[in-house]
């Protein structure tokens, strides 16, 4: 299996003119929607991910197992108002590591939409639907923990990795942008999405290696092509 982690430096306003443009950006600003089109306009069918935008300084990053040439060829194929929006000319890609040593320590951060999905195919905040599941005269259910105890769980799936430490770094109710099935006139008009919107950060420990690659390349819970689910690592630092 090969991995390469993407980098390149959007233009916010060129994005957002975009986004605007195509009826892509939310109420409350999220980009998700935009991204993932402008990546599939880009890319086609490899259109990269799960990415994650950090913003103007730190810019966008995304896993794909798609080699290096073909992602520069399909990059220059781009038109020029999608290569701009994307910062197509500040395109790097570097190989990402596979092979994973069993116990190895790492810190990580995640942005996760932590939520279920009922039968009619409506999402539930998890944190909502725990309280109401809730006994009366329990006490109070705590959001983080109830988000935390999700996210070990997607960890431990397969035995991808056991959770060392886990604390909420970031939390909102955002709305986002999504596109439903085409209707009986075959139109697919976008729709906007209430939910958890948080971003954790801890310290994990390496289980099977071929699993924890999975991981990365899949992708953490739901709306991983729209912005959430990437799991980015760093070394544990000693202070």
């Amino acid at each position: 299996m090969s991995l390469h982690l993407l980098h390149c430096s959007p233009d916010d306003k060129a994005l957002a003119t975009w986004a605007t443009r195509h009826r892509l950006l939310s109420p409350d600003g999220d980009n998700g929607y935009a991204l993932h089109a402008l990546l599939t306009a880009a890319f086609g069918d490899q259109a990269p991910k799960p990415f994650r935008y950090l913003g103007t300084r730190q810019g966008f990053l995304a896993y794909t197992d798609q080699p290096p040439a073909m992602l520069h060829d399909n990059a220059a194929l781009a038109t020029p108002d999608v290569a701009r929006a994307l910062g197509l000319e500040s395109l790097a890609v570097r190989a990402f590591p596979t092979t994973w040593s069993t116990d190895q320590a790492l810190s990580f951060e995640v942005r996760v939409r932590p939520v279920l999905r009922a039968k009619d195919g409506r999402e539930r905040d998890l944190f909502l639907h725990a309280v109401e599941a809730q006994p009366p005269g329990e006490q109070p259910i705590n959001r983080e923990a109830i988000y935390a105890e999700w996210l070990r769980k997607q960890f431990a799936e397969q035995h991808a990795a056991q959770l060392l430490q886990v604390g909420m770094d970031a939390f909102r109710l955002s709305r986002v942008i999504r596109r439903p099935q085409a209707d009986e006139t075959g139109q697919r008009k976008p729709r906007t999405l209430s939910g958890p919107d948080a971003v954790f950060k801890g310290q994990l420990r390496v289980g099977d290696s071929d699993a924890f690659t999975r991981l990365l390349t899949r992708g953490i819970g739901r709306h991983r092509a729209f912005g959430f689910g990437m799991l980015l690592l760093k070394p544990v630092r000693s202070c």
